[in-house]
């Protein structure tokens, strides 16, 4: 059964003003909960056997959190359309990059992971994102078909989690919110 992981990258840092977009680094508080929710995901039931990450430095530096969990052989592809999707989601990217993994890690931004939890869980369970989409948030969602086939309101949100929410060693920098 199909697993897709939809996780946007943890809190970036505005300190650098004139740093590009593209360039934005995580601050502080965004590493502590790149680590937190990397922790999570790194759970035999939630490993991904494939990542998909936006070139988005931000983005990149959250997979990094991962990454020691990661096993050395190539499932990580950074794509340039999840930095900019002409769909404002990533159910193409899904279906054209899920190939045979099991379960698959989106590590994008909003509104594009936020757009694509909704449509592909929709209805009732999306409640814990339907308003809001924190940083480092990750929705677990279940499927019954390959990643080719999947379509709107066809995923089980499993579970929904923030940083925030996760018992852990240390708590969050204080900071900007979410």
């Amino acid at each position: 059964m199909p697993r897709l992981l939809l996780l946007r990258h943890a809190k970036s840092s505005w300190g650098e003003p004139s740093l590009p977009d593209r360039e934005r680094t995580l601050a502080p508080r965004g590493r502590a909960a790149a680590a937190r929710i990397a922790a999570e995901i790194a759970r035999p039931d939630r490993l991904p056997d494939r990542v998909l990450c936006s070139p988005a430095r931000r983005c990149r530096e959250t997979l990094a959190a991962l990454l020691p969990s990661l096993p050395d052989d190539g499932r990580v592809a950074i794509l340039d359309e999840l930095y900019q999707t002409a769909t404002g989601d990533y159910q193409a990217a899904i279906a054209a990059h899920g190939g045979k993994a099991e379960r698959l890690l989106i590590i994008g931004h909003n509104p594009c992971i936020q757009t694509t939890a909704l449509m592909l869980a929709g209805g009732e369970s999306a409640a814990p994102f339907a308003a809001r989409y924190p940083t480092a948030g990750l929705a677990i969602i279940d499927f019954d078909q390959a990643w080719h086939l999947i379509q709107p309101r066809s995923g089980r949100l499993v579970e929904f989690l923030r940083p925030r929410d996760l018992a852990d060693t240390a708590p969050l920098p204080e900071g900007e919110a979410d």
